[in-house]
């Protein structure tokens, strides 16, 4: 996902300085070569060694004594993609701001034309204070990245805003800044996860579906810019970025795909939908003394049928096809009777590949198009996949 990318973690003098191992870690996992930075602050906070141990190279520390350049800061802002500054203290806020140069990190910050992101933490009386917010508004203005803190448990027991953004939310608000941003002012719906048709109060008939891979799908998109809804059936942590709507079944996922698509440029239907249901569910639970209940089955509504019939022009329509046997003949089945611009067919009994796994392989099939197969790989990089596609026909490129 940061393949290839440069980032410069700065790590300032804040209790909150031991999430940035967290960070590292998170940053490097998606590919980026880490180069941290501490001030002295951070030291008393943080041991230089671990943050070396888990970046891509040696924490620097010093302005005036390097072993490889006689101007450091200048070279780590060349170089950098990104400098993300976690956790920006509100001294370095305020020297950030007026241009002071008094360590390496600040003179770091001064000389690069890269995008800087910061990630503000402290208590929320420093928050709060005026000088702070004026400082912050400053560099937004200035077109600085600003993450701001949650609230919760601070230092000392008290509890406010001012707690460091979580490094996952700040891992993909780097992927919004560095990502294509291919899909700004796109808005984009995607369904997540397996619906479930009550038999009884306690009983319900289901799939095994995780909901995994359409939650991946709403990360990257909202990643590369687009406005995300997703309407889940799941108990899965939201995406950052994105609006969840919780459904349950067949038909409440029906209501509110159908009054969402509808002003969305694109639809992405990753859910499973149970193919059927109990015609009457019974209102309590039923019990095993009265004897084997008899169950009979009606149809549940065709959502993707019916979203692909109200298609508006210009809309992407996106369908999956969750198989067993006869996987490109299904797809390029429901691809044409549905009406969808793109088809994301997978061998569900193959190893590694669909429910609840970590990992998928997937066909992607287009009108008029040879299907393109994407090998197993992780749920993030087939969505980066899907979503390439998504890019590709909204601007009319052939695959």
């Amino acid at each position: 996902m940061l393949t290839g990318k440069r980032i410069v973690l700065g790590v300032t003098g804040g209790i909150a300085a031991y999430k940035a191992v967290e960070l590292s870690r998170r940053l490097v996992d998606a590919g980026a070569h880490v180069v941290p930075v501490m001030t002295a602050g951070a030291e008393h906070f943080l041991g230089r060694t671990t943050l070396s141990a888990l970046a891509s190279e040696p924490v620097q520390t010093d302005l005036w004594h390097n072993p490889t350049t006689a101007i450091p800061h200048t070279k780590l802002g060349q170089e950098a993609d990104l400098i993300i500054v976690a956790p920006a203290t509100a001294r370095v806020i305020a020297a950030y701001r007026m241009g002071l140069s008094t360590d390496l990190l600040t003179n770091t910050l001064l000389a690069t034309r890269a995008p800087v992101m910061i990630c503000p933490a402290m208590h929320t009386e420093m928050w709060e204070h005026p000088s702070v917010a004026e400082n912050i508004a400053v560099l937004r203005a200035r077109g600085v990245h600003v993450v701001d803190p949650d609230s919760g448990r601070l230092a000392g027991g008290d509890v406010g805003a001012g707690r460091l953004a979580d490094p996952e939310r700040i891992v993909a608000e780097a992927l919004t800044v560095l990502g294509p941003g291919d899909l700004a002012g796109v808005r984009v719906v995607v369904s997540a996860g397996g619906t479930r048709e009550p038999i009884d109060a306690v009983r319900v008939i289901a799939n095994r579906s995780s909901g995994k891979q359409g939650y991946a799908i709403a990360a990257e998109a909202a990643a590369r810019g687009a406005s995300v809804t997703l309407v889940s059936t799941v108990e899965l942590p939201s995406p950052h970025g994105t609006h969840v709507v919780a459904v349950e079944t067949a038909a409440e996922m029906q209501e509110a795909m159908t009054a969402l698509a509808g002003d969305h440029d694109v639809v992405v239907m990753a859910a499973a939908v149970a193919d059927f249901r109990p015609t009457d569910a019974a209102g309590g639970k039923l019990k095993k003394r009265d004897g084997v209940p008899e169950i009979t089955l009606e149809a549940t509504p065709d959502i993707l049928a019916g979203l692909g019939a109200a298609k508006r022009p210009g809309q992407v329509l996106v369908g999956f096809a969750a198989e067993t046997a006869d996987l490109l003949a299904n797809a390029t089945a429901k691809l044409e009777s549905k009406h969808l611009d793109l088809v994301v067919a997978n061998d569900v009994g193959a190893p590694g590949v669909g429910f609840a796994h970590d990992t998928n392989a997937v066909t992607l099939l287009r009108p008029g198009a040879e299907p393109v197969e994407i090998d197993l790989a992780s749920k993030r990089d087939v969505a980066r996949a899907v979503i390439n596609s998504v890019v590709d026909i909204r601007r009319g490129t052939s695959p």
